[in-house]
């Protein structure tokens, strides 16, 4: 396959899963921001949706606080956001256009009307009156787009880079995801470390009468990530951060967990390999096979961020070297 081909599918899926990502993010901070909160709790959420996608910078030069209104509208609608929804959507279906002929044609069907109605309830001014119903609707697009994608094109090499981009930017996210949501939730974190004997007591957060609070926040990650019910199904009690991580980190039977990512990225990039790309499948097995081994508690002792942070630079680096496997004509 021509590189210059690869790398439009590669992007095309990425961009169609930023795209969802950042719907859900967002569709999260506007629920959580129904309940009882202090003004500056609220802020900080919304510092947290530019933090997880380092738009803090970029955002700050065009608007000088930080409230819903204007992060919302950075978030969904700014063509100068790069990371916006509404550039997302444009750029996978730009991506699409010029890889039209490698494409079914419900999947190309698929992507332009998404983006042509997209615009269209935005014109209709659907995220003012109703941000959740159009954040669904973003999320229902992406999961067609998926569902058309392995449901009518030929498992070849199109159809793996196109599995490949949509498994690394998801882990890519739900690594963001968790460690900006477990920093901003840091206080019951560290009280269930202790709990766990990970912490001495003296250390933990004392203990508070928010538990419904917490527990309205700790379950909007989980739906952030389609998890709520599947974390009910799986530990049946009541959640519990370290769970939480376990589920969002180490579950290879949960859709949008890092290890279930990584089985993805591991498989596709297997079916594609050449020459060129025995290290960076190396590395892709490695992460794998951390992930496949790991161990919550022995993750949760060295530090959650530090972990994360670590993931992110792999996964970064995981990127680069598919594109230059891949990706880049030499």
């Amino acid at each position: 396959m021509l590189s210059r081909t690869a790398d439009h599918l590669f992007w095309m899926s990425r961009y169609i899963e930023r795209a969802e990502n950042t719907a859900r993010m967002l569709d999260v901070n506007v629920q959580t921001s129904l309940l009882p909160q202090s003004a500056e709790s609220a802020e900080l959420g919304w510092q947290g949706v530019l933090s997880i996608s380092e738009l803090t910078a970029p955002y700050a030069q065009r608007y000088k606080t930080v409230n819903p209104r204007d992060v919302t509208e950075f978030m969904v609608r700014d063509e100068r956001n790069p990371s916006s929804i509404l550039s997302c959507l444009k750029a996978a279906r730009e991506n699409a256009r010029a890889v039209r002929g490698t494409l079914t044609t419900e999947v190309w069907e698929t992507t332009n009307q998404t983006w042509l109605e997209f615009n269209r309830l935005l014109a209709d001014g659907l995220l003012t009156r109703d941000p959740s119903a159009l954040f669904e609707w973003v999320k229902f697009r992406s999961h067609l787009s998926r569902g058309v994608t392995v449901g009518t094109m030929l498992q070849d090499e199109a159809f793996h880079f196109l599995r490949i981009g949509s498994f690394l930017e998801r882990a890519d996210n739900t690594a963001r995801l968790l460690d900006v949501k477990f920093h901003a939730l840091k206080g019951d974190f560290h009280a269930a470390e202790a709990a766990a004997g990970l912490l001495p007591h003296d250390e933990a957060a004392p203990e508070t009468d928010d538990s419904e609070y917490d527990f309205y926040h700790w379950s909007s990650l989980l739906r952030s990530v389609s998890g709520f019910e599947v974390y009910r199904k799986v530990y049946r009690n009541v959640i519990q951060p370290e769970k939480v991580a376990e589920l969002l980190i180490l579950r290879p039977d949960m859709p949008r967990s890092l290890a279930a990512c990584m089985n993805g990225v591991l498989e596709n990039l297997k079916l594609v390999a050449n020459d060129q790309s025995t290290d960076t499948l190396r590395r892709a097995g490695r992460l794998q096979a951390e992930l496949a081994y790991s161990r919550i508690d022995e993750i949760l002792a060295t530090g959650l961020h530090a972990y994360l942070t670590q993931f992110l630079d792999r996964v970064s680096d995981l990127g680069m070297g598919i594109s230059r496997d891949f990706l880049v004509s030499h």
